[in-house]
């Protein structure tokens, strides 16, 4: 038995449904990043049946911790979504940065994305190619990379504190970019996610 449902996406075949295939654009089906165990493809989950589970999947949170946080964290930062989250994986001058304690980060994270916990970032911009001075840092704009900093999603004030204390600390402005969906909204979209469950 053949069938073939073209208006909700699956093709039945011998009484199996097949899922459709999910891409990220019309014109692109996957991204593949480097990573430190190796290659990964990013792509939507190709099941259209799937929907979010678990801390994600709650939409009430209290607010003071879960507040809302605003479109950007500080004046100059440039707010970026899902494709230009994953045109940085790709470009070796911009670091993707999850600026989630590590707790968070255990649950997953956007492959290819570094670890830099918000509570210890301003501390470590040395790693980030910053000379150390006396009252904080000296980033050369032209040596540190472009950053991409993303949190637990619009709720989360993680990634929003580490912005202003890095600003604050000496990392150029105009080198910071804000995944402000983070985690929330790369796991609404079905997309690859790294380690945790």
């Amino acid at each position: 038995m053949k069938r073939f449902v073209l208006g909700l996406g699956a093709v039945v075949l011998g009484g199996a449904v097949q899922a459709a295939d999910v891409q990220i654009t019309k014109d692109m089906a996957s991204v593949t990043v480097d990573t430190p165990s190796g290659p990964v493809e990013i792509m939507r989950e190709q099941d259209t049946s799937a929907v979010i589970e678990g801390d994600f999947a709650r939409i009430a949170r209290p607010c003071p911790e879960f507040c809302i946080q605003p479109m950007t964290p500080a004046e100059g930062v440039t707010m970026v979504g899902e494709l230009e989250v994953l045109a940085a994986l790709q470009d070796p001058d911009t670091l993707v940065v999850d600026g989630r304690v590590r707790p968070d980060w255990e649950t997953g994270t956007i492959p290819g994305s570094i670890s830099m916990p918000y509570t210890e970032m301003a501390d470590r911009l040395h790693e980030l190619g910053c000379e150390p001075d006396f009252e904080g840092f000296d980033c050369d704009a032209e040596v540190v990379p472009n950053l991409v900093m993303f949190c637990n999603g619009p709720w989360c004030g993680q990634s929003p504190e580490a912005i202003r204390r890095i600003i604050e600390a000496g990392y150029p402005v105009e080198k910071i970019s804000y995944y402000r969906w983070g985690m929330q909204g790369w796991r609404m979209l079905g997309l690859t996610v790294a380690g945790g469950s």
